[in-house]
């Protein structure tokens, strides 16, 4: 199907007209002229509810769509045609549909759109949805259902889509009358797009779609009880404000709600005013660039060990758009244990919901931080900056001592490790970075360096193995579509999670997508097995995915074969010099997708890593080796040091105060 021409685009490359509807508060921001459509229809055009849609999606203006068809929903596909505004990708299974939705959300900032029938189609994205609704992903699932006169009855392919999705959505319909088409769909993308983000469902019976309408766009938009605040009080603002005046080790602990808020560059500000290091959750790497002295890494199970150590030891704990859950938190109760804590986040029903709270801010990060940032300045052109030196020697000392390191392999095979610092040495620096799960995805979030938001595509939440392909497929789709494709799309993955979703392949090679694949083969679960190595006494079960003495060294499946059957290019590289060369041969393709088979070891592991259910204390940096138990609760003399200092801090700014 050709691809429209781009039309009206904004600073990021994306179309923002004719509507205003977008993805992320601060990209393609959502306005109250919510009515603004194309002039694609005329009010009172008589069509069919499955016409009605595509109309509607096109007034919206989306531009690209995923999807499968089926019998509850092949009216809408047959309204599908050569002449319809948007592209439509047809992918191979509906979970990688909604997958590739996400993917395209992330890379864009626009809603991901997926398309999918009733019954099986509509249970195969639950987990795509599911996936959205943990990671805030805006994206709307539109899902063919029975008639309206069966529904309840049992029919062929029937399933309550609705009541399944129920606790994985942000919202949902059921449609039943074409002529409410236009107006949900308006509402839908709305829901989506604002507010905390997060996948809508519309659940569109065939007596929708084959019934008769007069096309009329909604006039207002009527949503009783849904009106997010975006704007903080002043009050609170002030308080956040005093907190900083007095803390002496604050932490900027920054969530996906930062990156989806677009408030990269508030976040950057106020690091630098305060002069508090950045941690950050999985999904909010690269916020700010890696290469600012203030960012510390990822916090958390395998977090860095000065991101966590400075979460552990400090006195005030700012969460910029996010929950406290449990892979950076550890045990609740003893996660930064002497801190008072700030709280922003556009979702009120986060704030307090794991952690007590002393200043909660409810409103969008960008807005919120645009406000404080004002009133920090007036305290410290007031009173001074407080002094942090002794913090920052601390944190230096951990950044210093504990990098990330790895072991080398002891088979001749590669370490994954060097593979990935590899990629990101080579790489485009404006490359858009997705991973699968499992290990790989945590070795790129320690040794990637990101230096621009929106610059990595991950599961953080829900950890879907298998996302990894369709989420670069919807990124590569997005690139094309927002920048030319001069963002190039690496997929880092490992060859246990990519045989979830392998057959989408065939996508990428059909539709030209030249998406740059990473296999990680190390023929095990890795993660699995890693927890098998540490906890379980080496034993390794269900986690070997062949053996190679059965398999001729080269595995089950090949993976260089698999990708050809795909039609795509495909390389297998068991040395150092055959990798380089590898991946400079694959960032020079820009026409077809190339999948590069690394070979590696088998036995390599993620560290730093905090046992599950444990102290952040007790993070390991290797074997034998925790560095933070030096600190966490002694009267160590880093830890007295420090305390002396903050003592002697408070008692220099309140001298200055009264002079």
């Amino acid at each position: 199907m050709p691809r429209p021409e781009k039309i009206n685009v904004d600073e990021r490359g994306c179309t923002v007209s004719p509507t205003p509807l977008q993805a992320f508060s601060g990209i393609a921001r959502a306005t109250p002229e919510h009515t603004k459509r194309a002039n694609t229809t005329k009010n009172g055009e008589q069509m069919t509810g499955a016409q009605a849609l595509v109309r509607s999606l096109e007034d919206l203006g989306v531009q690209d769509v995923f999807g499968i068809p089926g019998g509850a929903i092949l009216p809408v596909y047959d309204a599908i045609s050569e002449d319809t505004k948007f592209r439509f990708v047809l992918m191979r299974h509906e979970q990688a549909a909604g997958h590739a939705a996400e993917g395209y959300a992330l890379a864009t900032g626009r809603v991901g759109v997926c398309i999918v029938t009733s019954g099986p189609g509509a249970t195969n994205v639950i987990t795509a949805i599911a996936d959205a609704n943990m990671d805030s992903v805006p994206m709307v699932v539109i899902t063919g259902q029975v008639g309206a006169d069966a529904i309840g009855t049992d029919a062929f392919q029937e399933a309550d889509i609705v009541g399944a999705t129920y606790p994985v959505v942000k919202h949902s319909y059921l449609v039943t009358d074409a002529q409410d088409i236009p107006r949900v769909l308006t509402e839908a993308f709305h829901i989506a797009g604002s507010g905390r983000p997060g996948p809508v469902v519309v659940d569109l019976t065939k007596t929708a779609q084959n019934g008769v309408m007069q096309y009329t766009w909604p006039q207002r938009m009527i949503l009783p009880g849904y009106n997010p605040t975006t704007k903080p009080h002043g009050r609170v603002l002030g308080e956040a404000a005093r907190m900083f005046q007095r803390s002496y080790r604050p932490v900027l602990y920054v969530g996906g709600g930062a990156m989806r808020s677009d408030a990269g560059e508030e976040i950057k500000a106020l690091a630098d005013l305060t002069g508090a290091p950045i941690v950050t959750t999985l999904p909010a790497r690269g916020i700010v660039a890696d290469s600012d002295p203030k960012v510390l890494g990822m916090l958390g199970m395998h977090g860095t060990v000065a991101a966590t150590g400075a979460v552990q030891r400090c006195d005030l704990l700012v969460a910029i758009g996010t929950r406290f859950d449990d892979r950076v938190t550890g045990k609740l109760e003893a996660f930064a244990p002497g801190a008072r804590v700030v709280h922003i986040d556009i979702d009120p029903a986060e704030i307090g919901k794991n952690r007590e709270v002393d200043v909660p801010i409810v409103g969008d990060v960008k807005t919120v931080l645009n406000a404080l940032i004002p009133e920090i300045e007036r305290l410290h052109d007031e009173s001074g900056t407080p002094n942090l030196t002794t913090w920052w020697k601390l944190i230096d000392e951990w950044r210093q001592n504990y990098p990330v390191t790895y072991d080398e392999p002891d088979d001749g095979t590669l370490a994954p490790q060097w593979v990935v610092e590899q990629l990101s040495q080579q790489a485009d620096p404006n490359a858009i970075w997705v991973s699968g799960v499992g290990q790989h995805q945590m070795w790129a979030t320690q040794l990637l360096k990101f230096e621009h938001p929106h610059s990595w595509i991950s599961s953080g939440g829900l950890g879907t193995m298998g996302y990894g392909l369709p989420a670069a497929i919807g990124a590569a789709v997005g690139s094309q579509r927002c920048f030319d494709g001069k963002r190039p799309v690496w997929l880092i993955d490992g060859d246990g999670s990519s045989q979830m979703t392998s057959e989408e392949l065939a996508v990428a090679f059909l539709e030209g997508l030249p998406v740059k694949i990473a296999l990680l083969n190390n023929s095990v679960y890795g993660m699995v097995r890693q927890w098998q190595t540490l906890f379980y006494d080496k034993h390794y079960s269900a986690t070997i995915l062949h053996e190679e003495e059965k398999t001729h060294l080269v595995g089950v499946p090949d993976f260089v074969k698999l990708a050809e059957a795909y039609g795509c290019e495909a390389i297998r590289v068991t040395t150092k010099e055959e990798a380089e060369k590898a991946i400079e041969y694959a960032n020079s393709v820009n026409d077809h997708p190339v999948l590069i088979d690394f070979r590696v070891w088998k036995d390599a592991m993620v560290f730093p890593m905090v046992p599950a259910g444990e102290s952040n204390d007790n993070v390991i940096y290797k074997p034998g080796v925790r560095p933070l138990q030096r600190v966490a609760g002694l009267s160590s003399d880093a830890s007295d040091e420090a305390d002396a200092a903050d003592n002697a801090n408070a008692s220099a700014n309140a001298a200055q105060a009264n002079e």
